[in-house]
């Protein structure tokens, strides 16, 4: 992927804007929500790139056969639609690449993480008629269709496959080391779902100090959920310091610790010491 080039001040404003609205809805939309993001990493995603999206999403929706039947049933329509017609799916290399996290590179390239593949797995089948939801597994997102007592599992991540409980529990086993928990299967919220994105862009920022652009977007974008973790708010303003931005990092710094003050004041006197740091780096 080329370098992406960040929108303009003047965009990313109306983006940020449009995003926070969306995720404060009675209904968030969670391919707006994806699309949003992947045009706050990418300036040349503009209100036409927005819309073929969503119509792109509409188009392999309209490919699937009339409801189908019941859960496995849909899972096998949309396993036979996108896994193995469509060609989505993922590999171990997607995970070193930006656009992977990215929902309308994801429909381009149809590769992606598994939660993007997972994203255009609901998506297309919300569109549909489809019982789906996201699932939110120990480190790997997969989908869900039907009720608890009929449900089934499929991984967009190996093109659609339908799990059996053995898979789901070893997927777990190989996350966490241990078993499998009923709440681990119950249907993931969308804004969770976004915030999961963001942590992986944020995670993918990490590995690249010089992408810090990319970590400050990230976490920009999570502090516009309704809820988000507050130490993201510290994050922010470290962030903000490596770049150089050292007195507004400062600010945000000391404006963290007297909120830690009130559980850890050992915390808040650390973090009120990096301000310290920060304002000394201006001499």
């Amino acid at each position: 992927m080329r370098p992406p080039f960040p929108p303009s001040p003047e965009r990313s404003a109306e983006l940020r804007r449009r995003f926070a609205e969306e995720a404060r809805s009675e209904r968030p939309d969670l391919s707006t929500l994806c699309l949003l993001v992947g045009a706050e990493a990418d300036g040349e995603l503009d209100e036409a790139g927005l819309d073929a999206a969503q119509l792109e999403l509409d188009r392999l929706a309209g490919l699937l056969p009339y409801r189908p039947g019941g859960p496995q049933a849909w899972a096998v329509a949309l396993r036979e639609l996108l896994g193995e017609r469509m060609g989505f799916h993922g590999a171990p290399a997607d995970y070193q690449r930006l656009e992977s996290s990215l929902l309308h590179e994801v429909l381009v390239r149809r590769r992606g993480l598994p939660i993007l593949l997972s994203v255009v797995w609901l998506e297309v089948a919300r569109r549909a008629g489809a019982p789906v939801y996201g699932v939110a597994l120990p480190g790997h997102f997969v989908v869900g269709f039907g009720p608890d007592e009929g449900q089934v599992l499929a991984d967009p991540f190996d093109g659609g496959r339908v799990l059996t409980g053995a898979d789901a529990e070893l997927l777990v086993a190989g996350a966490t080391g241990t078993a499998i928990d009923p709440s681990m299967l119950r249907p993931a919220d969308p804004l969770d779902v976004v915030l999961r994105i963001l942590n992986n862009v944020r995670a993918w920022a990490a590995a690249r100090p010089e992408r810090s652009d990319v970590a400050l977007w990230a976490v920009e974008l999570s502090l516009l959920l309704p809820s988000h973790p507050a130490r993201l708010r510290y994050e922010r303003a470290q962030l903000l310091v490596q770049r150089g931005e050292f007195v507004t990092g400062a600010v945000e710094l000391e404006a963290y610790a007297d909120v830690v003050s009130a559980v850890d004041e050992g915390a808040a006197e650390r973090v009120r010491g990096e301000a310290f740091a920060a304002r000394a780096m201006l001499n």
